[in-house]
């Protein structure tokens, strides 16, 4: 696999882990602004997921990788994003993907006896064009 230098945001962790996976989906933007965008169209998108903490599980894990691809992949793979539920009375923008992505992944982290953080979601929507979500809020341990 092509290896990929993400810009890395700081933290104050002990730990962190990057997953990278891709998954092909379509959609479309409802909004004239998005010009030849608002007909439906598909991308692969690259995603890196950059997850951090102190603590590692019983495993020795931050985090296991493959359920981090699953949680995501499953959801969004071979799909139209707009007629997902997630994305009900939203754009599924790339911005909009990232963050989505990031929502789902947090979640799913502070169900988690040690308590990781996802710190950083990096979307690639072509070879030119990528956004990067950062949340504000992440609770430093």
């Amino acid at each position: 696999m092509f290896q990929q230098m993400y810009p890395s945001t700081n933290h104050p962790y002990q730990f962190e882990l990057n997953k990278d996976f891709n998954f092909s989906s379509a959609h479309y933007i409802p909004s004239e602004d998005a010009g030849k965008c608002m007909r439906t169209h598909g991308h692969t998108y690259f995603v890196n997921l950059t997850i951090a903490g102190d603590e590692l599980d019983d495993t020795g894990f931050l985090v296991n990788f493959s359920a981090l691809k699953a949680l995501v992949h499953d959801q969004f793979d071979h799909q139209l994003l707009n007629d997902l539920d997630i994305f009900h009375g939203k754009s599924p923008s790339t911005e909009m993907v990232a963050k989505t992505i990031y929502d789902m992944v947090a979640e799913y982290l502070r169900k988690r006896p040690n308590q990781p953080k996802c710190v950083q979601v990096f979307v690639r929507e072509t070879p030119t064009s990528y956004v990067i979500y950062r949340p504000k809020d992440v609770e430093h341990g």
